[in-house]
C-alpha cells in the first residue's frame, strides 16, 4: 500500500512559519509547495507574494493571523500550528522555526530546518546586549519558559533536513539529532548577466544578526563606491528607526523590498554582492548573485564558506570593514568580467531541479518507512 502511495501523487502539506516578506525560507517553502503541488499552510499571508516570488499557482491556506510584536508573535504562531486544523495529507513537510510545533500531531513527517532558533542557543547573549534592561529581563523569561518547549515540539520531527552543514552541525550541538544536509534552490534560468556595473549589491533583511553596520561602515570608507541594500525589515524591527541609528552616507541606499523582476535586474547589472551576515545558516543571495555571473564578497564565516569559492567566485574575508573594503577595492571591472563563468558554473551545482530532486528522495522515503 505504501508502494501505491508513491506511485501515484503524493498528497504533500508544506507548513512554514508566515508569509508576509520574501525572504530565503520563504522561497524554500513556496519552491516545496510548487514542486510537489503541495498545499501550503501558514500565518500571516500577504496574498500578493506568490506571485512577487514568481509563484503564483501555489495552493496556500492561512491558519492563523498573529501579532506584529515579538515575543507575542512567535508564541501566537507557535500555538496556531500546535492546534491547526489541516486535512489528511500523505506527508508533512515543516520549513521555518515554529511550524514545527505541528510535528506532534502530523505524521509522516520531515522537517527543512533553515536553522535551530537561534536566540535560544548561539546569538542568545548577542541578542540580549541589544535590549534595554526591562526588555532583556523580559525576553530572558521568554527564552526559559519557551526554549523547553520548542525542544519537545521538535522531539514530535521524525527526519530532519538541514539547509547546509554548518546549520546540521548547529541542529547536532544544541538538538542531539543528526540531519541530512540539502542545500536551497536558485531557479538558475532565472537570472542573467548584463554588464559588470558600477553599483555593489547587498541583499538581506534589515536586522541586528545581518550586520547591515558593517555593510554601511564599509561604503563610509569608500565614499566612490556606492552600495544598494535590498530587503525589508525584520517583523517587529522598525526599518526607518534602525537605517536612521546608522547614519548611513550619501552613497548607500536602502531599497526596501521590490518585487523579484527588478531584483534581478539589479543582479544583472550590479557590480557584484556584499554579503556581512553573523553566522549566516546558508545564504541565497551568493547564489542568485552567481547565478547573474556576479562575484561575491562575504564575512568569512557560517554557510557562505559552502557556497564561495574563495579566490574564484569571490573572496572571503574578516568581518571588518577595512577588510571588506580591501577586497572591493581588489575587484576591478576587468577582474570581475573574467571571474563571471566560475560563478555561473558554481551557481549551477545549487540549481532547484537538483533541490526537487534530494527532496523528492527524503520525502518517499519518509512515506515509505511511515
Amino acid at each position: 500500500m505504501r508502494d501505491d502511495r508513491i506511485r501515484g501523487p503524493m498528497r504533500v502539506a508544506v507548513l512554514h512559519d508566515h508569509l508576509r516578506f520574501i525572504g530565503g525560507g520563504e522561497r524554500v517553502a513556496l519552491t516545496l509547495a510548487s514542486a510537489f503541488d503541495a498545499d501550503l499552510y501558514v500565518t500571516d499571508l500577504d496574498p500578493s507574494l506568490p506571485s512577487r516570488a514568481g509563484m503564483p499557482a501555489v495552493r496556500i491556506h492561512e491558519i492563523a493571523r498573529v501579532p506584529s510584536r515579538p515575543p507575542l508573535r512567535q508564541d501566537r504562531q507557535a500555538r496556531a500550528f500546535a492546534t491547526a486544523t489541516i486535512p489528511h495529507h500523505d506527508v508533512y513537510v515543516f520549513s521555518g522555526n515554529w511550524s514545527v510545533f505541528a510535528a506532534p500531531r502530523f505524521r509522516p513527517n520531515l522537517w527543512y530546518c533553515h536553522t535551530p532558533v537561534r536566540v535560544f542557543y548561539d546569538l542568545h547573549d548577542a541578542f540580549l546586549a541589544t535590549l534595554p534592561r526591562i526588555g532583556r529581563f523580559v525576553a530572558q523569561r521568554w527564552i526559559r519558559r519557551t526554549r523547553p518547549k520548542y525542544e519537545r515540539a521538535v522531539q514530535g520531527v521524525q527526519e530532519i533536513v538541514a539547509n547546509s552543514r554548518n546549520v546540521a552541525r548547529r541542529i547536532e550541538r544544541f538538538l542531539s539529532r543528526t540531519a541530512d544536509v540539502v542545500y536551497p534552490p536558485v531557479e538558475v534560468a532565472a537570472y542573467r548577466f548584463e554588464r559588470v556595473g558600477d553599483a555593489w549589491l547587498a541583499v538581506s533583511r534589515i536586522s541586528h544578526e545581518k550586520r547591515v553596520d558593517l555593510l554601511v561602515e564599509t561604503f563610509r570608507r569608500l565614499p566612490h563606491e556606492k552600495l544598494l541594500v535590498v530587503g525589508g525589515a525584520q517583523l517587529g524591527v522598525s526599518a526607518e528607526r534602525l537605517i536612521r541609528s546608522l547614519n548611513p552616507p550619501a552613497n548607500v541606499e536602502f531599497l526596501g523590498e521590490i518585487p523579484e523582476p527588478r531584483l534581478r535586474e539589479l543582479y544583472a547589472t550590479c557590480r557584484g554582492l556584499v554579503a556581512t551576515s553573523r553566522d549566516e545558516d546558508f545564504g541565497l543571495a551568493p547564489l542568485e548573485a552567481m547565478a547573474s555571473g556576479k562575484v561575491v564578497i562575504a564575512v568569512n564565516d557560517g554557510g557562505y564558506r559552502e557556497s564561495i569559492v574563495d579566490g574564484e567566485t569571490g573572496w572571503l574575508v574578516p568581518p571588518t570593514a577595512e577588510s571588506i573594503a580591501k577586497a572591493i577595492a581588489r575587484g576591478t571591472p576587468d577582474l570581475l568580467g573574467r571571474m563571471r563563468s566560475a560563478c555561473e558554473k558554481r551557481a549551477r551545482s545549487f540549481d532547484s531541479a537538483l533541490f526537487v530532486e534530494r527532496m523528492r528522495a527524503l520525502i518517499e522515503a519518509s512515506v515509505r518507512g511511515s
